[in-house]
């Protein structure tokens, strides 16, 4: 996706906006919610945590909309690749509602959580011009380095999942998942012959697992590499993951590229 820039309207609003989120109802709910205001204008959005760099490091925003999970480039790895020195104020969005909100709570200038709601995003918004008007000064750089320091700390992969089913709950250990499918707001946890369904989407269990062993292969496959016999090179630039257990797998074209991290 190529970053969307946009003709400024209205002169009077002074503050200048950036909007990233890799899914395009997230930047559009924003956006819309954005232009109901007249003391700020959108001027970029962007698809993805690089587009996000690329639109900091050439732009001159004020407020920045960053989502938290994106892939390659989260939006923590955009502060970093930044330097919290160097950029604009930010409100964090995030589906997350767990013990990693913790740190956002305490360091960020602010976050919202999605869904957003209108009542929460015009409050926040209202906090961050009131700051960037009254209250200068290096208070977001040192939120910003205090953030990317205790998400350091905190980073360590999820080693079991909790299921709840039919009043009972149930322990799954991550190195036993085989691999995990998508099911909407759901995934398919494979563990032997089991499976079991657990309340996230593929882009937040995806951020819990151990990159050194779990790989994303397809938009809705995710597979533990211990559990891989061998790939096979298909014809059409697609790869068969062929794992111990006999199960028959695709990695698809735009995945090929997360297998370079282990070259």
């Amino acid at each position: 996706m190529v970053i969307a820039i946009f003709e400024r309207e209205n002169s009077m609003s002074s503050v200048s906006v950036l909007v990233v989120d890799d899914e395009p109802l997230g930047r559009e709910r924003i956006v819309r919610f954005l232009k109901t205001r007249n003391d700020v204008r959108v001027d970029a959005e962007a698809g993805d945590g690089k587009q996000a760099v690329d639109a900091i490091k050439n732009g001159a925003f004020d407020l920045v909309f960053l989502d938290i999970q994106m892939p390659h480039l989260t939006g923590l790895d955009v502060v970093r690749e930044i330097g919290p020195e160097n950029m604009p104020a930010v409100i964090f969005t995030t589906a997350f509602d767990d013990y990693a909100i913790e740190a956002f709570k305490v360091h960020a200038l602010d976050y919202l959580l999605k869904p957003i709601e209108p009542e929460r995003f015009h409050a926040s918004v209202d906090r961050v011009l009131d700051m960037l008007q009254n209250h200068p000064g290096p208070d977001l750089e040192t939120r910003l380095i205090k953030l990317l320091q205790e998400e350091k700390q905190s980073a360590e992969p999820v080693s079991r999942f909790m299921i709840k089913s039919h009043q009972q709950i149930a322990f799954v250990k991550a190195d036993e998942i085989d691999w995990i499918e998508a099911a909407g707001n759901y995934v398919n946890l494979h563990v032997d012959k089991e499976s079991h369904l657990l309340r996230l989407t593929m882009k937040q269990i995806e951020a819990k697992l151990d990159p050194a062993r779990f790989l994303r292969i397809h938009r809705s496959t995710i597979v533990n590499l211990d559990g891989v016999h061998d790939l096979r090179q298909m014809f059409n630039g697609e790869y068969e993951v062929r794992l111990k257990s006999g199960k028959k797998l695709t990695m698809s074209r735009n995945y090929r590229k997360n297998l370079d991290r282990f070259s």
